[in-house]
C-alpha cells in the first residue's frame, strides 16, 4: 500500500505539476492543515466563534476597491479549511498597463479554480485584486523568476536559508523583512489589533486569517524555508553565507531547479500522500495532538517552527547527490540505486505527514493563543 501511495503521488507530480503555478503543499495540503486546525480549535468557543465570524465577513468597504453593482458577498459557510489555499489563488490576479489588476482564470488549466471556488464571488476576487495590488511593489522586495516582475506578494512564501545552517536567523542570507517569517508575524499583527511591518498591506482580519492560514502551512513544507545551493558545474553543496553574498548561478529555487527523472524535486515535495485526501484524518490528528505546546512568546513561534523545518529540510537535501546544471537550467538529482530511490520516496511521505500535523497543530496554537478560552 505505501509503494503504491508513492508512485500515485510521483505520478500526479508528473501530470499535475505546472512550473509557473508551484505551490508548497499543492491546495490539497492547505486544505489539509487548515482542517487539523479547524478540528483542534472546536473545544475553544472563543476562537471558533472568531474564526467563523471573520472568514465569513465581507469586506469593510467593498467600494473603495472596485465600483461595481454585484460585489456580494461569498455564499459559502468558510472554515480555515477551505481559506488555506486563498494565497495561492491570488496568483491569478494579473497586472496589467496602467496599474490594473484583474482576477483572471486560465483556459489552459481550469483546474487552478478548483479549491478557489469559494472566493468566485465579484466581491472576494475585489478583495483578492486588492491584495495583490497593494503588495506588488515594495522598496528591496522584487520577485522575477522568469525576468519580469511578478510581484513582492509571491516572496512572502517562502525563506531560502542555507541547510549549512543550524537555525533561523535574520543575519543569514536567503531570510528578509518579506519572508513567510515575516509574514506570518505580520498576519498575526493585524489579527492581535497591530500594524503589520513593512512592506506588508493587509485590508483588515479576514485577510490576515487567510494568508495566516496558508503561510503557516508553508512554513512546514522542508523545501520552502531550507535551500540548498548548488556549484553550477560540478554540482557540489556551496555556502552562499561563507561568501557573504548569494551567487545567482548556484540558487536552487527551493529545489524548482533540480530534476528527479523527470519530476521537479520541488513538487515532489509538494504532493501531499495520496490517501490523505483533503480531510484531518485520525492518523494527522493523534499526530497534530502529539505536538508540544510552545511556551515562549508568540512573537518568536514563526522563527522557532522555521528553525524546525530547516533541519528537517537538511535531511530532505542531505542524501541525494547533484550533477551538474544541465542545458535545462536545472540539476540533475541522483539517489545511488532504484532502492534507495524508493527508499527516500518513503521517507519523503513519512516527513509530509509529520509536517502537516506539525503545522495543523502550530497553526491552532496561534488562533487559540490570540483568543483563547473564555
Amino acid at each position: 500500500m505505501m509503494r503504491m501511495t508513492l508512485i500515485l503521488s510521483l505520478l500526479c507530480s508528473v501530470l499535475c505539476l505546472h512550473p509557473a503555478r508551484v505551490m508548497a503543499w499543492g491546495y490539497q495540503g492547505h486544505e489539509v492543515v487548515g482542517a487539523i486546525a479547524d478540528e483542534l480549535i472546536k473545544d475553544n468557543a472563543n476562537a471558533s466563534k472568531q474564526v467563523h465570524d471573520i472568514l465569513n465577513s465581507p469586506l469593510p468597504s467593498a467600494d473603495e476597491i472596485k465600483d461595481q453593482q454585484d460585489l456580494l458577498p461569498s455564499k459559502s459557510d468558510l472554515k480555515l479549511q477551505q481559506a488555506g489555499p486563498w494565497a495561492d489563488c491570488v496568483k491569478s490576479v494579473v497586472h496589467h498597463d496602467g496599474d490594473r489588476f484583474k482576477y483572471e482564470l486560465d483556459p489552459n488549466h481550469p483546474e487552478y479554480e478548483t479549491p478557489c471556488i469559494p472566493f468566485n464571488s465579484a466581491l472576494e476576487r475585489a478583495r483578492m485584486e486588492d491584495y495583490v495590488k497593494h503588495n506588488w511593489t515594495a522598496p528591496d522586495c522584487t520577485y522575477q523568476p522568469l525576468g519580469f516582475e511578478q510581484g513582492c506578494h509571491n516572496n512572502y512564501h517562502f525563506a531560502d536559508v542555507a541547510i549549512q545552517r543550524d537555525s533561523y536567523d535574520r543575519s543569514d542570507l536567503g531570510t528578509s523583512s518579506h519572508d513567510v517569517v515575516s509574514a506570518i508575524n505580520a498576519a498575526i499583527a493585524v489579527l492581535t489589533d497591530q500594524t503589520p511591518a513593512p512592506p506588508f498591506k493587509i485590508r483588515d482580519k479576514k485577510e490576515a486569517l487567510l494568508l495566516l492560514t496558508h503561510f503557516v502551512g508553508d512554513l512546514h513544507q522542508p523545501l520552502h524555508v531550507g535551500a540548498v545551493y548548488l556549484d553550477a558545474q560540478s554540482g557540489a553543496r556551496v555556502d552562499p553565507d561563507a561568501a557573504h553574498a548569494i551567487d545567482p548561478t548556484t540558487e536552487t529555487a527551493g529545489g524548482n531547479s533540480i530534476k528527479d527523472e523527470n519530476v521537479v524535486l520541488h513538487g515532489e515535495w509538494d504532493d501531499i500522500p495520496f490517501d490523505l485526501g483533503l480531510k484531518a484524518t485520525a492518523e494527522l490528528m493523534t499526530s497534530a495532538r502529539a505536538v508540544p505546546a510552545d511556551t515562549t512568546p508568540m512573537d518568536g513561534w514563526a522563527a522557532l517552527w522555521a528553525t524546525d523545518t530547516l533541519k528537517v529540510a537538511q535531511d530532505a537535501f542531505g542524501g541525494p547527490s547533484f550533477g551538474p546544471k544541465g542545458t535545462d537550467h536545472k540539476w540533475p538529482v541522483s539517489y545511488g540505486s532504484p532502492e534507495k530511490h524508493m527508499a527516500y520516496l518513503h521517507h519523503m511521505d513519512e516527513v509530509k505527514r509529520q509536517q502537516l500535523a506539525k503545522a495543523g497543530a502550530h497553526l491552532a496554537e496561534i488562533l487559540n493563543t490570540i483568543w483563547p478560552k473564555n
